[in-house]
């Protein structure tokens, strides 16, 4: 259903969703996201094409909603100084571990609330999530903050999530998912609850304009906004994304932002 759902309620029901879900999700989507890789979206866009985060030998990373760490072991490998990821999931985190042994990669992991970030400010030099935390807090405007607080000047903050158009459509890959249901400006969240109406999980809907707002009132300038387009030869069907809708609407949004030079730490 679409209802509002409290900071306190998201946190819990999305930590207990992907704790028990951890496992299928590795299993169905492990081999495409591979045990040491950047891949941004369901349409396959690999940041060792794209380059959306800029140069990254020697940089303080930080990855916001890691699960298993795959971005996070990419980003070691690709000569970053430190990686940290950060993630709600206990049991995400123990699959980061696993693969971390088996890839002889290991980012620092962290079991944490994105919307409370437990780092110092200007600990890192830049930021990234590709689907991560970002539509799984009820504040996503308190992220935003709380990645400046913890970037240095100058930094970079590069997130993907559910191209906001999509809300308007049912989730399904095939015909059904062709058609407009919802209200593109109907900001409540989408939430599956049990039978006493306690949400087992929640994701939270932001338009466009309130991406962009919350990006530059956090003290960032968004300087490219990235659409992947769905690729020739690519048949995966990820959830509600497939060939079918990926050549007809955007499935994913790509924020690409900088910490200004001059923006002091708050």
């Amino acid at each position: 259903m679409r209802r509002p759902v409290s900071a306190g309620e998201t946190v819990r029901a999305n930590r207990s969703w992907w704790d028990d879900a951890a496992d299928w999700y590795q299993a169905e989507h492990g081999e495409f996201l591979r045990d040491v890789g950047f891949i941004w979206s369901p349409e396959g866009l690999d940041e060792a094409q794209a380059g959306l985060l800029g140069p990254i030998r020697g940089l303080r990373v930080l990855e916001v909603g890691c699960g298993a760490g795959q971005c996070a072991r990419w980003l070691l490998a690709a000569g970053a100084s430190t990686v940290t990821g950060i993630d709600l999931s206990s049991t995400q985190l123990t699959h980061a571990k696993a693969l971390n042994d088996r890839s002889g990669l290991h980012p620092y992991l962290i079991h944490g609330d994105a919307e409370r970030l437990p780092f110092a400010s200007e600990a890192f030099d830049l930021a990234c999530s590709a689907f991560g935390a970002v539509p799984f807090v009820a504040d996503s405007a308190r992220l935003m903050r709380e990645v400046a607080r913890v970037l240095t000047p100058g930094g970079r903050w590069v997130f993907s999530v559910s191209h906001p158009i999509r809300w308007c459509f049912p989730d399904d890959p095939g015909e059904a998912g062709l058609t407009v249901r919802d209200s593109y400006f109907d900001r409540r969240a989408y939430v599956e609850q049990d039978n006493g109406g306690l949400a087992t999980y929640a994701e939270h809907h932001r338009t466009m304009g309130d991406r962009v707002r919350e990006i530059i009132a956090a003290g960032f300038r968004l300087v490219d906004l990235v659409e992947p387009e769905w690729p020739d030869g690519h048949d995966r069907v990820w959830g509600g994304w497939s060939p079918l809708r990926g050549r007809l609407i955007p499935g994913t949004a790509i924020f690409v932002c900088e910490r200004p030079a001059m923006l002091k730490a708050t």
